[in-house]
């Protein structure tokens, strides 16, 4: 079987400002710098370990003070905003492993809003229309994604990591790109996805399986922030 598991980064900079997000290269405050280390935690606890051994006792057999874990291959991808990376980076030191960034992991960007207030945004945003073309609608500042742009780096940069020999792999993005990386996994067509939310928590993981008797593509939990708690 295939796990993948998709973290939302955890509380940045912008989020405790109250700025548009987006492109903006915010940074991971110190509580989602305890945030991140506790999704490690729960990675850490259900990926499997490879050969699971006492403590003390190496490969060899030979006793030593210690053996540290040795987990099944694990692959890390990570938008490149920092933002995500710095969290990407807690969670792959755990597994011993690299970061694979990818700029297609970006979240949405809201052009000229990106890194100003809210507030700023909200006066000028032209409201998604409830009809019509949801996916090709443009939201009002200059520079602003669409929301079909974003499917469209989206659902290839979760192709490219499929294709990959890894079972287990974690991939750390954002709120509306990872909702819409659900919707990739799930195969749902790009031109439906623009009704489709998967309202996610900063910081939450959901799971995602591959069951390799049917082949059916599964979304195992949705959202998790048990570990959030303080």
């Amino acid at each position: 079987m295939r796990h993948i598991y998709l973290v939302t980064h955890p509380e940045a900079q912008h989020h405790v400002d109250g700025l548009v997000g987006g492109w903006h290269d915010s940074v991971l405050t110190a509580r989602g710098h305890r945030q991140a280390e506790r999704i490690a935690d729960v990675l850490a606890s259900r990926i499997g370990q490879a050969g699971d051994r006492p403590d003390g006792v190496d490969p060899a057999g030979d006793h030593r003070d210690r053996v540290d874990p040795v987990f099944e291959p694990v692959e890390v991808y990570s938008s490149d905003l920092r933002r995500a990376s710095q969290a990407a980076e807690r969670i792959a030191r755990r597994f011993s492993v690299e970061v694979h960034t990818d700029t297609r992991l970006r979240e949405r960007s809201n052009g000229e809003a990106d890194g100003r207030p809210q507030a700023w945004l909200a006066e000028r945003r032209i409201p998604l229309p409830e009809y019509g073309d949801r996916l090709g609608h443009h939201d009002g500042p200059a520079g602003t994604e669409t929301r079909l742009a974003l499917v469209e780096r989206l659902y290839p940069a979760l192709d490219d990591i499929l294709r990959r020999p890894a079972t287990t792999q974690i991939i750390v993005s954002h709120g509306s790109a990872s909702s819409y990386l659900i919707a990739a996994w799930i195969g749902m067509p790009m031109r439906s996805t623009d009704r489709v939310f998967f309202p996610l928590t900063s910081g939450s993981i959901t799971t995602l399986r591959r069951n390799d008797t049917h082949h059916s593509h599964q979304v195992v939990t949705l959202n998790e922030t048990d570990h959030l708690r303080e």
